[in-house]
């Protein structure tokens, strides 16, 4: 795919912008608090924006095409419905989440159930902290080296220098101030490219009549679909996800109240819920210019399905445009990633460093030792995606269904009931993570209590938790019933 010299001119200038950015928000920056919170001041739009960037993925989005244009037709739209649906449900616990005044969510194990429980935690959300950062970086180089034509090596410095450091420099304001600028490009982007794409293809009325029959059914599509259990799944993985994340919940810690954590993630749900369905029609339309003749397969063997969309802009939008939509699609992926990077950082720093190794470190040597982190994490992170260790992420990105799987309950639980208690949560982390580890390395067919869960490993682990959560709080119930977090200094 060849590329204008304007389009790469734009991407890098844009690149360049999101390090200024980064060394803007840096001189808001004076303490931990307003390093991993970003001084707990969000309002509703900027946490709305910063959600849905963290959860939009260019990768995720470039996939959306590819469904929408390889038989799922319309119905490829739940796969971005469903976290909008998984925002509105977070709405109602927003405000509960907000209120409990914590920077990660091993702190609200440690203040809520003991230390034992907080190192626990800590632990099992530090790892697919590093996976996740490791495969954003393979998947910002592998869209950012195709689409501007450089080395998939050269894409993985760059994108991997480039989020470290400005995530380093400002901490979660420069990462909120970079996704809403993020969101706003990839929304807008997709957005335009429409009546360009719709143009190429003689109108609407044109595509239609070169899809097949069903093509715009929600829900059946004309050879693939979402079942009910399928979308059912995606929006458990995502309530999970937004709640136990330190990547996504670190968002409602940091608004400035209840209410704008609440509507930041209506706001969030409202932009999932318009977006999903662009990718989508992009999709149809690159379907029905296949069917017309005007693609084929084998302009797909170089870069894949999944590239469709930068192919279709390169041959039907002006260069300026085209580099605007590159720079979002780029853009999206890295904003995942910096959530996970300062996730990692802050998780190593306030809940392993200022509680185990060095209790009576300051605020500012946190914050310290949380940056280091992030850049650490930052090269681990880009020699993962520099020498391609599929095993290595494999393995932190499996760690990722552990932390949802026994985590979810005690941590939601432990807000309203004040009879959750420690040997129950104990008693969740471990069976939550059986049930998942037996189903990951010892149950091909994902069979578990007669029943084939396939690709849905979560739903039996959470299942398992939640009873023993529950029998297991009844049976030794906590000394004190509260709901109160112990005190920890504010720092």
């Amino acid at each position: 795919m060849s590329v204008n010299p304007v389009v790469t001119v734009i991407v890098v200038a844009y690149l360049l912008f999101m390090l200024w950015v980064g060394w803007y928000s840096s001189k808001k920056i004076s303490s931990n608090a307003d390093f991993v919170v970003a001084g707990r001041r969000l309002g509703p739009f900027m946490m709305a924006g910063t959600l849905a960037a963290t959860e939009i993925g260019g990768g995720s989005s470039l996939g959306v095409v590819q469904n929408g244009m390889g038989g799922y037709g319309l119905s490829a739209s739940w796969y971005i419905i469903t976290m909008g649906i998984a925002f509105v449900i977070m709405s109602f616990i927003a405000p509960k989440v907000r209120n409990t005044e914590v920077k990660t969510v091993p702190e609200y194990f440690r203040r809520r159930y003991g230390k034992a429980t907080g190192l626990i935690t800590s632990i099992i959300t530090l790892l697919p902290l590093i996976g996740l950062t490791a495969g954003q970086f393979i998947a910002s180089a592998v869209i950012t080296s195709t689409m501007l034509g450089i080395s998939y090596k050269a894409a993985v410095i760059i994108t991997a220098i480039v989020v470290t450091v400005y995530s380093i420099m400002g901490g979660l304001w420069s990462v909120t101030m970079t996704d809403d600028i993020q969101v706003f490009l990839i929304v807008i982007g997709m957005i335009i490219a429409i009546p360009f794409s719709l143009k190429y293809a003689g109108g609407w009325a044109n595509v239609m009549a070169n899809v097949p029959e069903g093509t715009m059914k929600l829900f059946n599509g004309p050879d693939k679909s979402y079942t009910l259990v399928a979308i059912v799944s995606l929006v458990i993985m995502y309530i999970a996800t937004f709640t136990v994340g330190q990547e996504a919940v670190s968002r409602f810690y940091a608004a400035r109240d209840g209410k704008a954590a609440k509507q930041g993630a209506l706001l969030a749900a409202l932009i999932n819920f318009i977006y999903a369905f662009i990718p989508t029609i992009l999709g149809i339309i690159m379907l029905a210019l296949i069917n017309m003749g005007k693609f084929n397969a084998a302009d797909f063997e170089s870069v894949g399905a999944r590239y469709a969309l930068p192919m279709l802009a390169v041959e039907t939008m002006p260069a300026v445009i085209v580099g605007l939509l590159f720079a979002g699609i780029i853009s999206a992926t890295m904003s995942s990633s910096d959530s996970d990077l300062l996730g990692a950082g802050a998780v190593f720093a306030n809940d392993i460093y200022k509680q185990v190794i060095k209790p009576d470190a300051s605020s500012k040597e946190v914050m310290r030792v949380t940056q280091i982190t992030m850049a650490l994490v930052g090269i681990l992170g880009m020699l993962i995606a520099l020498f391609n260790l599929s095993s290595l992420t494999t393995i932190l990105m499996f760690c990722f269904t552990l932390r949802a799987a026994g985590t979810l309950f005690p941590y939601v639980f432990g807000m309203y009931w004040k009879g959750a208690s420690t040997i129950g949560t104990i008693a969740s982390l471990i069976g939550g993570t059986v049930v998942v580890v037996y189903l990951e390395q010892f149950s091909a067919t994902g069979n578990f209590l007669g029943w084939n869960w396939g690709g849905q490993k979560i739903i039996p682990g959470l299942l398992v938790a939640l009873v023993l959560f529950l029998v297991f709080s009844f049976i030794f119930p906590p000394k004190n019933k509260t709901t109160e977090l112990a005190p920890e200094e504010e720092f």
